[in-house]
């Protein structure tokens, strides 16, 4: 055996069989005190050996090889070996070519990242607190799709929407979060690129790596998303803003918070929607807890609360209407980056048990390719989308396109998301949280704003010619 490897033999007992013994080698260096637990169908006893994430120790970083020493039933025997070796060799496989584009895009603009998410448990980066923050923003995730002109990252749509789903495919709620800073950066960007001064905005952003949390989208089955969620009084020295935003990613990490406001018209003809930026380290913003579900638990999504906070006028950004219905090019442009990397981030999620479903020898090879097929089709669709963004993100047209395509991706998770559940089989379920937390964390993308239900009437409106509406 290598010099700093050890073995372990774990034997597994089935009533009136010859026990199946396994060899597993590990890195004796890293992870000495590791546990499988093996099992007797009946007693469920456990059996001190090295590491194995899959009953939801710390890493399965240094596992090399699981190997059968002595005979038994060999259908059973092939079920155990998976067992053992599958979620190991999924996190350790580097010619696997499902996401590798994407995690190739990852490591090219955020080097380092991909490698501290895979080794973080992803009990740890799922948790209230999750490390999974602080790991993007040293990263220097916060300048991603900032152009390189304001000292950002430069990022193409298609890269961003490939990260996104490298990233959740690592941790759901890290994917979430950094979508709403996305998000609202893409806007800045937009607003940048016609003539503003927030250029000097993004360069702040991109520099320090601040994160930027958004006020938008109500979570309330009768809110809005372009309804404003704080309330302005104008003063001579800028906006008095005041309101509550519940949930609200990042919350916890944000250095500033985009909110959604009233604000008197520029033309002078009535009022008109607006963006307040807020420092998180204003005296009147506060954080409470909110987030009660354990899906996405890492993503901060708490309550922000904004308490008579001044707002000078060169931080509120006059944006659309304010019918809070129709919008104006600048909103449209947010709203397809915003389908575009949550499609992606979600995405990310299905394709992780994909990847489990595949790593076991057991499973059919035609079952493996409709996995595949499902969550490949839904990506190709959205990166149909992102190849379109820079000449047509303005356009209300692509904006119905991403909203088609969302609620079909909604479609191909639902789809794909039990049936790999199921080829996984029982035992895998029993004895990881994994499997079960991501099979609950993919429905997110059904609750974000706007829901099919409130936008089937609009865009069937659009499709028989009129303008579109946001419900």
């Amino acid at each position: 055996m290598p010099e700093g490897e050890s073995a372990a033999v774990i034997t597994m007992r089935k009533s009136s069989k010859l026990p199946i013994v396994w060899l597993v080698r590990t890195s004796e260096k890293r992870y000495p005190n590791g546990r499988i637990v093996a099992g007797d169908h009946k007693s469920g006893h456990e059996n001190t050996a090295p590491s194995c994430e899959l009953v939801g120790l710390p890493s399965t970083e240094g596992v090399d090889t699981v190997t059968k020493m002595l005979g038994g039933d060999q259908g059973e025997g092939r079920e155990m070996a998976e067992l053992i070796s599958a979620p190991a060799l999924v996190r350790r496989k580097t010619s696997m070519k499902l996401l590798e584009r994407e995690r190739a895009d990852l490591e090219r603009y955020l080097p380092g990242l991909d490698g501290l998410l895979a080794e973080t448990s992803s009990a740890e980066l799922e948790r209230p607190g999750s490390p999974g923050v602080k790991m993007f923003r040293d990263a220097g995730g916060p300048a991603l799709v900032i152009p390189i002109e304001y000292k950002g990252l430069g990022a193409d749509p298609v890269a961003a929407v490939r990260i996104q789903r490298a990233i959740g495919s690592r941790s759901p709620s890290l994917a979430v979060a950094t979508t709403m800073h996305h998000f609202s950066v893409s806007s800045l960007v937009l607003l940048a690129a016609g003539g503003g001064n927030e250029w000097l905005l993004l360069e702040a952003i991109a520099s320090q790596r601040m994160l930027v949390a958004s006020g938008f989208a109500e979570g309330r089955p009768d809110g809005r998303i372009l309804a404003p969620t704080m309330t302005a009084t104008v003063t001579d020295e800028g906006l008095r803003v005041s309101g509550v935003k519940r949930p609200c990613s990042l919350a916890r990490s944000m250095d500033l918070l985009t909110a959604s406001v009233i604000v008197p018209g520029t033309d002078g003809q009535g009022d008109q929607l607006g963006v307040a930026l807020i420092p998180s380290t204003d005296l009147g913003v506060s954080v409470t807890p909110f987030w009660a579900s354990f899906a996405l638990g890492g993503a901060e999504s708490d309550q922000v609360t904004v308490d008579n906070v001044l707002v000078p006028n060169d931080l509120v950004v006059p944006t659309g209407p304010a019918d809070g219905a129709h919008l104006d090019e600048i909103q449209t442009a947010g709203f397809v980056w915003f389908e575009l990397l949550m499609m992606g981030s979600y995405l990310g999620a299905a394709t992780a048990l994909v990847e489990r479903a595949i790593a076991v020898d057991r499973v059919a090879d035609s079952e493996k390719l409709t996995l595949v097929t499902g969550v490949e089709a839904a990506m190709a669709a959205v990166e149909n989308i992102a190849h379109q963004i820079p000449d047509g993100q303005r356009d209300e047209r692509l904006l119905a396109d991403a909203l088609l395509v969302r609620y079909a991706v909604q479609d191909a998770i639902a789809a794909v998301v039990p049936r790999a559940v199921e080829l996984l089989g029982g035992v895998n379920f029993m004895t990881s949280d994994d499997v079960g937390y991501l099979a609950a964390a993919v429905n997110g993308l059904s609750f974000h704003p706007p829901a099919r239900a409130k936008m089937a009437g609009p865009l069937m409106e659009y499709l028989t010619g009129s303008s579109l509406r946001i419900a």
